[in-house]
């Protein structure tokens, strides 16, 4: 177990520990506080506040609020896994000397690695103040969407004209996606995600409604299973985006967007007027696809492979 600061520094290098039932994550931290190891009591005052990483299912939940705090953990683990020794299995033979090992490279990144979050104390404050704001309201466009049933009402959905503009969608700077998506990390994924999901034309199947403004759907692919397919609604204003809702499993958040509802919001809001979507890689382009075959070749095949009478 690592003990890390704010910014990454790593305190603290534990065990190892037994890899049993009983030596669960939530069991080691209580051992550590109850032997007192390294006196950490003298270090750890009372009104502290520990983050958890998600493997401390005792005292940690997978909420948006926590994982934006969490990050800083998470990351350091990942600093450490940089080198391949560690990234990998490691056989039994190593255990008298792994502890020893993993608290050299911790002291190595201590000394050559910057800071993971140089930290501006008023700027995470009223990001904090907002993200406790937003986690206190609860998703109107979700329940829209489930009192009119708009995910049954497939026939009053029409694609987007060929003019490629929905109406009335704001323009969005990459500052106001941000505050939107309360991070940068479904940003980061947006740019490669919307180039996967553009049509043979390069656009978003973008669907409207003419019996509701101000509301547009999309149909788009699950980033971790090809074969699943979402339903997001976006609700927009003149200058604002006032509300979304995906089908997956984060989709119906306020603290922030999903990758899917990212993903969209940065192509119609910021992308189309900047041509961000021509600077992204496409590679699919140098792969072959099995399902493309051509309509003379399978009616071809099938007239051969019929017996003659």
């Amino acid at each position: 177990m690592i003990i890390v600061s704010t910014t990454g520094y790593i305190v603290s290098v534990l065990g190892p520990y037994h890899a049993d039932y009983k030596n669960n994550d939530a069991n080691i931290i209580k051992h550590n506080f109850k032997l007192n190891m390294e006196q950490m009591t003298d270090w750890i005052t009372e009104g502290d506040i520990l983050i958890l990483d998600r493997g401390f299912r005792d005292a940690a939940n997978s909420s948006r609020l926590n994982t934006k705090i969490r990050w800083v953990v998470e990351s350091v683990n990942g600093r450490l896994k940089l080198w391949r020794y560690l990234a990998n299995v490691v056989p039994n033979t190593q255990i008298p000397h792994i502890g020893d090992d993993i608290k050299l490279v911790a002291a190595i990144c201590n000394k050559y690695k910057p800071p993971l979050n140089s930290g501006n104390q008023e700027e995470d404050q009223l990001l904090a103040a907002k993200m406790k704001m937003l986690a206190s309201k609860g998703n109107a466009l979700y329940e829209r969407v489930v009192e009119e049933k708009l995910d049954r009402r497939i026939a009053a959905w029409k694609n987007m004209d060929s003019e490629n503009v929905v109406e009335g969608f704001p323009t969005l700077s990459e500052e106001e996606l941000t505050n939107i998506t309360v991070g940068v990390y479904q940003l980061k994924l947006a740019r490669s995600y919307t180039c996967e999901h553009l049509d043979e034309d390069g656009d978003y199947i973008i669907m409207l409604n003419d019996e509701i403004q101000d509301i547009l759907r999309v149909k788009i692919q699950s980033r971790h299973t090809s074969s699943k397919l979402y339903l997001l609604w976006i609700e927009y204003g003149p200058a604002v985006i006032k509300g979304w809702y995906c089908q997956c499993k984060a989709g119906a958040r306020v603290v922030g967007a999903c990758a899917h509802v990212s993903s969209v919001l940065w192509y119609l809001g910021c992308a189309m007027y900047a041509d961000s979507v021509r600077n992204v890689k496409n590679w699919s382009m140098y792969l072959e696809d099995a399902s493309n075959v051509p309509e003379e070749i399978e009616d071809s095949d099938s007239e051969a492979s019929c017996p003659e009478e």
